[in-house]
């Protein structure tokens, strides 16, 4: 079970709410969201409601200022709890849409596609066990994207046309 407590203010200041699971608007809790307090569990959380826009994973820990920490302009508005995962992990990788092209399977962390695979592009992907996160960046940096169990058929129709997956990594042992 996850607890992430939220703030209207910076420093932990204000109005709060406490969230054990997912909170697809957090609106009618708080008018804005500037700091946080992940007590146990790990959380995704967006700038934009119903788990669009940025993201940006939170395991625990203080985020007394997490706008200027991770170069927001906007507030929280949802979240979404990451259940632990305790089997095996397993993700198909595509380079073109609706499964096509270039496949790759992977069970551990990618630092860089590109040099592990040759693969310039990621377009799709089935996460068939784990949770998952997908940087824009080799290295773990850059914007990220949250992808549990399931077909991923085309990151360009999920909103993801201006970003190229560039590394992955496996959310275990982190919560």
């Amino acid at each position: 079970m996850g607890k992430i407590i939220f703030y209207e203010d910076r420093n932990f200041q204000g109005r709060s709410y406490e969230c054990m699971g997912d909170c697809a608007d957090m609106s009618s809790y708080l008018s804005r969201c500037h700091s946080c307090r992940v007590e146990s569990g790990c959380f995704m959380v967006y700038d934009r409601t119903n788990y669009m826009g940025n993201q940006y994973f939170m395991r625990r820990g203080d985020y007394a200022d997490y706008m200027s920490m991770f170069e927001w302009r906007d507030s929280i508005r949802s979240c979404r709890m990451i259940p632990m995962h305790t089997g095996s992990y397993r993700l198909r990788i595509y380079e073109r849409e609706n499964f096509s092209g270039q496949m790759h399977e992977c069970m551990d962390d990618c630092e860089s596609i590109m040099d592990r695979y040759r693969m310039s592009n990621c377009m799709s992907c089935h996460v068939m066990d784990g949770h998952w996160l997908m940087y824009e960046q080799p290295h773990y940096r850059g914007r990220m994207c949250y992808f549990r169990p399931g077909e991923y058929r085309s990151f360009r129709e999920m909103g993801y046309s201006n970003m190229r997956f560039m590394s992955m990594r496996r959310i275990m042992d982190m919560c």
